[in-house]
């Protein structure tokens, strides 16, 4: 039996300004340490030792892994993966979701932030928030840095990389990891065997940590959130 806890990081500056982030590095809020904060008391009500920890490449996860790690008094060092990042939204990426709402309509943003397959225009590789511009992915080889992702895209470089990392070490530790709304969402496309529809209906919440039990032949038996008055319908369960 083994347990894979999921935590998508606490509000960060950009969630609260209903900005699109994607692989812009910002802090999280107060609230957002807060419900950190939270996650790893919830962690800890359950008595689990955690063997591994695994993060993003991305300060937000990073930050909420920390908080998590200092109220389970632990001291181990995380893995930290460029692909666990959150989806890259393109020419979308950090303009207001509300006004590109009255810009392009409802139905269009819905559909660039949770079809399958739409990638939304590419971003110029001369911005300001291009990940090629920015310290984070200094050490990430520049032709594996998009420029743009739909949710399938972001789903293939987080498998490839939890099929070959993470995935066997689960029969025998317990693992958490601190990632993303569209990565810990294709994780769960992949755990639950969603399909297309159920995936874009699939809502994580910041700061909620979703724990997965495995038995013995690495099949799930129970999935839950821990924080139950913030929890999001699991589709499957």
């Amino acid at each position: 039996m083994s347990f894979l806890i999921l935590v998508r990081h606490g509000q960060s500056t950009w969630n609260l300004e209903k900005r699109f982030t994607g692989w812009v590095d910002v802090e999280l809020t107060e609230k957002g340490k807060s419900e950190a904060k939270k996650a790893g008391l919830l962690v800890k009500t359950k008595g689990i030792k955690i063997n591994l920890y695994y993060s993003s490449l991305q300060l937000r996860a990073n930050h909420t892994m920390k908080i998590i790690q200092e109220i389970l008094k632990e001291r181990k060092e995380f893995t930290k993966a460029w692909q666990l990042n959150e989806r890259h939204y393109g020419a979308l990426t950090g303009l207001n979701k509300t006004e590109m709402s009255k810009k392009i309509g409802a139905d269009r943003v819905h559909e660039f932030r949770r079809s399958w397959d739409v990638r939304p225009e590419a971003l110029k590789r001369d911005s300001q928030f291009h990940p090629l511009n920015i310290k984070t992915y200094k050490d990430v080889p520049k032709e594996l840095i998009p420029d743009t992702e739909s949710l399938k895209d972001t789903y293939e470089r987080v498998i490839k990389y939890f099929r070959e990392e993470i995935l066997d070490k689960l029969k025998e530790n317990n693992i958490l990891i601190s990632a993303h709304g569209n990565s810990i969402r294709a994780l769960c496309k992949n755990l639950f065997n969603l399909d297309e529809n159920q995936i874009s209906k699939l809502e994580i919440p910041t700061g909620n940590p979703l724990i997965i039990e495995f038995n013995s032949q690495n099949e799930i038996i129970l999935c839950e959130y821990l924080d139950k008055e913030r929890a999001k319908d699991l589709v499957v369960f």
